[in-house]
């Protein structure tokens, strides 16, 4: 079982950055994958990006703007998110699942956070 907290939301202007952090229970983070997605009102769920090990991917809707990396030591994971967009509002969520093959499919992940809000004004 994997418990999973996200924080660092809020509200940030266009152009502004925002650090969102999951951190994860358990013993064996450095065996599972762990990934971020978004959900805004009235739309699907949207994968953000993913990290394994050393390797991260980021979705080509973010890229550029969005990194993610992960502290193993501190069973974190982290999103960092530069030059924020009225388009990026919506509730982030931490997704885990035990393996390592980086996967932006949502339903592969079994283990998820509660959320946290970005909201982005203009």
């Amino acid at each position: 079982q994997v418990q999973l907290v996200e924080s660092g939301g809020g509200l940030v202007q266009a152009g502004g950055s925002l650090r969102l952090s999951c951190a994860a229970s358990g013993r064996t983070f450095g065996s599972i994958v762990m990934a971020w997605f978004r959900q805004a009102p009235g739309k699907e769920r949207e994968f953000v990006s993913t990290a394994y090990g050393g390797n991260t991917y980021v979705a080509d809707s973010v890229k550029g703007r969005f990194t993610t990396s992960r502290d193993n030591a501190k069973n974190t994971v982290y999103l960092q998110m530069n030059n924020l967009e009225p388009e990026d509002t919506a509730v982030y969520y931490c997704a885990a699942q035990y393996g390592r093959v980086l996967d932006g499919r949502a339903s592969r992940y079994s283990y998820w956070g509660q959320g946290t809000q970005v909201t982005v004004s203009s």
